[in-house]
């Protein structure tokens, strides 16, 4: 046999029925059945194991930075050989492939699969010490806007011209099923902490492990993520307790009258009392099991913050310094790139992206403004606040140097893990993250590139702001493959197994008005168009493919009650409490549930069996439970022939469906599939999703 040519093999395996190459049987990756430990230790030995068709190959070798070793064949399955080696970890990055002879041929495997030459680019890595939370893999996260979740106190809101901001006087909305209006930066609904406390019996009904909050700091705007304050919890959101002063007389437009706002925000009484309840709020999370994680905005801050106070709100308030755009003296003035000698009132300064109202801040030249944020870092997430981590907005463009943001993220995540040694970095980013995601720097990514955008195009065709739509991209097996790979290769396993896989998200429009297939924005066609032609079938379909893949699913809240919405600020809709599509809520909860029952589709591989045009099939695995997703998005029904043998599954062992879902719902009505060759024939009807797993560990 070994003499024998691949075509000879396969030849006779068609003859006689003896076993040949199979290009697809070839795997490993970076979980624990293939790479033990998953997460080494500098100095660690770590057996790394492959898989093969049995009896296929002549020789495997293990090819790494350092060496060429002979894998040693171990054990073998009814479909697959296993081979293994070990190797001794130092205290660097290992890069590695495995090279497959059989007969006269020879390929390589790297994270994205077979090659006929070997791709550096593609290497798998291991990153001795990188250590992602065990408690954030494959975690359900839920993100909420405060401002647009549940108004707990009336108390603490927003009230109309408490101050100007951008042109207008702010305004308070009483309606809250009001759509947010083009320019709706200014308009604030009354969400709060006291209402997220409300609703916790809610989110932990609905399964979920971590709240991620957008930012909740003092800020001028509805979504805050220009900083007024880093130490103290917004009172807007918190407690207000003195309330002295007076709002803007109309056609006001000067802050430093805005005398309530003052008050409101810059009173020690009102601050401390906010971050009390904020403490207490998190304490409530964690007694029920839930985490917490803030978003931490650190490249830039608002023109409304303490340390620029462009809107001279501190300017005569007790207990605070001058801001750098009152005062040339100003103890901040480093804390920013300033032009010219304009003092008093120096308005000629770095702006993120131009803009004035988000100052960029210029860490390069001020080791106080470093030392101030690196504090920041740690206090939130250690006592009494003991949140579990940060999502990090647009830090990619943190500093003025790619050079001085990645020693800004070494120092940002030392500070943290000293701190909290578990808690969870994670960054908003574009692109390939790998310089970050070596194990110094950032621990995952919202995982734009290898699932939210993927996805979207294969279910809807639509970019993930609903400003186009893509035939050559819409229902594409090949491309949503070739994505998937390329980007989920730039990941270590740890940050895969952590990343944020959302649907929808404050940034981009509501995933369930992409599958109306409709170009738009709120301030160009209306927001009613955003509810109109939607599929929730395809919503269904896509759920289900989130909390069934690698990763850390996120439910960008009121997502799962049916929200529509464009792109901001039309996605920041408030949640629909009283007109929730319960439906859709319990299925969310259903398939939650099922995952978190299961560490296969937590933390166990992923393989991607059979696809066509507007179909996919993938499966999930580990040592004790094997998965099948398939998902038909086509108008009509289809039969599909699955290749299941390449997770294990064999043909003695029966198939048992535990959530299905098509075009008007879902059902979890248990029905027995049967293998044959390997193979399980499927049907499914139009739009619709099936999850199966093996019988017999189904019942045990």
């Amino acid at each position: 046999m070994n003499k024998l040519s691949k075509y000879e093999k396969m030849n006779l395996n068609f003859q006689t029925g003896l076993p040949f190459f199979r290009e697809e049987a070839l795997f490993s990756d970076g979980t624990e059945l293939f790479r033990s430990p998953s997460e080494p230790l500098p100095y660690e030995k770590v057996t790394i194991r492959f898989r093969t068709a049995r009896g296929a190959v002549d020789k495997v070798y293990l090819v790494t930075s350092k060496e060429r070793l002979t894998m040693e064949k171990t054990e073998a399955d009814s479909y697959f050989d296993y081979y293994k080696a070990v190797i001794q970890l130092e205290n660097e990055k290992v890069e590695y492939y495995f090279e497959v002879d059989f007969g006269d041929s020879t390929v390589f495997y790297n994270c994205v699969g077979v090659s006929n030459v070997e791709k550096k680019e593609y290497r798998f890595s291991i990153m001795p010490g990188f250590k992602t939370p065990d408690w954030a893999k494959g975690a359900v996260f839920y993100q909420i806007m405060t401002d647009r979740f549940c108004n707990g106190t009336i108390s603490n809101d927003v009230l109309d011209n408490e101050y100007f901001y951008i042109g207008a006087p702010v305004k308070r909305i009483t309606d809250w099923a009001k759509y947010p209006a083009a320019m709706g930066v200014r308009e604030f609904y009354g969400g709060d902490i006291q209402g997220i406390l409300k609703k916790l019996d809610y989110l932990q009904n609905l399964g979920v492990d971590v709240i991620y909050l957008n930012p909740v700091f003092v800020s001028p705007s509805n979504h805050k993520y220009d900083i007024q304050d880093y130490d103290y919890i917004d009172p807007h959101f918190g407690v207000i307790i003195n309330d002295g002063g007076e709002v803007l007389r109309d056609g006001q437009m000067e802050n430093k009258y805005a005398s309530k706002y003052i008050s409101r925000v810059t009173d020690r009484i009102n601050l401390e009392a906010s971050n009390k309840l904020f403490a207490e709020f998190v304490d409530e999370v964690h007694k029920r099991g839930m985490k917490v994680i803030l978003d931490g905005v650190f490249n830039h801050c608002g023109s409304f913050n303490k340390w620029m106070d462009r809107e001279r709100l501190y300017e005569n308030q007790d207990g605070y310094e001058k801001g750098a755009y009152v005062s040339k003296d100003s103890p901040y003035c480093s804390f920013f790139k300033f032009y010219g000698e304009q003092w008093p009132y120096n308005g000629k300064y770095d702006g993120w992206w131009g803009h004035d109202t988000l100052p960029k801040l210029n860490y390069e030249d001020s080791n106080e403004l470093l030392q101030y944020v690196m504090r920041i870092a740690k206090k939130w997430v250690a006592p009494p606040y003991n949140v579990d981590g940060w999502r990090l907005d647009v830090a990619a463009d943190l500093g003025h140097s790619s050079e001085y943001n990645h020693e800004f993220w070494k120092k940002f995540r030392k500070a943290v893990k000293e701190a909290n040694p578990d808690a969870i970095i994670l960054a908003e980013h574009y692109g390939d993250p790998s310089s970050w995601l070596s194990g110094d720097q950032w621990d995952t990514v919202m995982n734009y590139d290898a699932f939210m955008e993927p996805l979207t195009w294969f279910l809807t065709g639509m970019e993930k702001h609903s400003d186009e739509f893509r035939a050559d991209l819409y229902g594409k097996w090949d491309n949503f493959v070739g994505a998937m790979k390329h980007h989920m290769s730039k990941y270590n396993t740890q940050s895969l197994q952590t990343s944020m896989n959302e649907l929808s998200n404050h940034d981009h429009s509501r995933f369930l008005t992409r599958t109306n297939q409709k170009v738009g924005r709120t301030a160009s066609r209306g927001p009613e168009l955003a509810n109109e032609g939607v599929d929730k079938g395809v919503l269904r379909e896509a759920v289900m493919v989130q909390m069934t893949w690698t990763g850390a699913p996120t439910i960008y809240y009121g997502d799962e009650a049916g929200l529509c919405g464009w792109t901001d600020p039309d996605n920041r809709r408030t949640y629909p409490w009283g007109k929730e599509d319960k439906e859709l809520i319990r299925y969310h909860k259903e398939l939650i549930r099922i995952r978190k029952d299961y560490s296969a589709l937590k933390t166990g591989s992923t393989v991607f069996l059979t696809g066509q045009d507007h179909f996919m099939s993938f499966g999930r695995f580990d040592r004790e439970d094997s998965f099948v997703i398939a998902i038909n998005n086509r108008k009509d029904g289809i039969t599909v022939s699955v290749p299941v043998w390449k997770i294990g599954v064999t043909d003695d062992v029966a198939l048992v469906s535990m959530i299905r879902t098509n075009q008007t719902g879902f059902e979890l009505r248990a029905e027995i599939f049967y293998v044959k060759n390997g193979t399980l024939e499927l049907s499914l009807p139009p739009v619709s999703g099936i999850v199966l797993k093996d019988l017999e560990k189904y019942l045990n």
